[in-house]
């Protein structure tokens, strides 16, 4: 006589609940925040999922990023990485990707690396000033984008600084002046902004606050012109999409 199996009973909404509460708290927490530290001891300290940055010897934590601020982020970080690879001119890095000043390590929400300073760039961070770079305006980082890292970035070199504010529609671009300190060269809603950091390249202001952003090739087909187009024209010929 063969054995009738025994049907396991499904495990109740109750029991779901409780193995629930043991994986939250089974979770590893994450690292408290130290007193003063070394930069290398900041790094050693902070893993790539840690928000948070290094000032004066201290921790500065953040918080995470709203939908708005990431996409504008993604946006220019694809519009200026593939222009800047399209003309061989540097690299671009989002964050989280420390730049180590002489008093700080922050975490720009974008930074473009010429050619000419690749040198700079470590594992880890980059190792002086980015020839760009870029913060998009959150609550939580109006204060230190405004303030602190404004003069971080301007005494540490960084010769280009962009302040992109979604929630108010307005954009910031300055640069380096004779003495060291920033000086405005662009502010508004609406025009065109050309930078120095990244030659023959433009923004029209106005996209950053469309919804849906535009699409990337579109915006570099306009920025780039006639040489972009060419360069896609030859990819496809060389791919055979298109006879010679």
């Amino acid at each position: 006589m063969s054995a009738v199996p025994v049907l396991e009973q499904a495990p109740t909404i109750e029991a779901w609940r409780q193995r629930l509460i043991e994986v939250i708290m089974a979770a590893p927490e994450p690292p408290a925040k130290p007193g003063k530290i070394t930069y290398e001891e900041f790094l050693a300290w902070a893993d790539e999922d840690t928000l948070a940055e290094w000032a004066n010897g201290e921790v500065v934590m953040a918080s995470p990023a709203a939908r708005k601020h990431q996409a504008i982020s993604v946006f220019l970080e694809r519009l200026i990485g593939l222009y800047a690879e399209h003309r061989a001119l540097g690299v671009v890095l989002p964050a989280p990707f420390q730049m180590k000043l002489p008093q700080s390590g922050r975490e720009p929400d974008l930074i473009f690396v010429a050619v000419a300073h690749a040198e700079r760039l470590r594992d880890t961070y980059l190792d002086g000033p980015a020839d760009l770079a870029v913060e998009v305006l959150s609550p939580e980082s109006i204060g230190r984008d405004r303030g602190e890292k404004f003069y971080e970035y301007a005494q540490g070199g960084v010769p280009e600084y962009w302040l992109i504010d979604p929630d108010a529609q307005w954009a910031e671009f300055y640069r380096l002046g004779d003495f060291g300190l920033y000086e405005p060269v662009f502010t508004g809603r609406e025009g065109i902004y050309r930078s120095a950091a990244l030659p023959d390249f433009w923004l029209r202001v106005g996209w950053l606050w469309q919804e849906p952003l535009p699409a990337v090739d579109d915006v570099l087909l306009e920025v780039g012109g006639e040489a972009y187009a060419r360069r896609w024209i030859e990819r496809l010929r060389q791919r055979g999409f298109l006879k010679s």
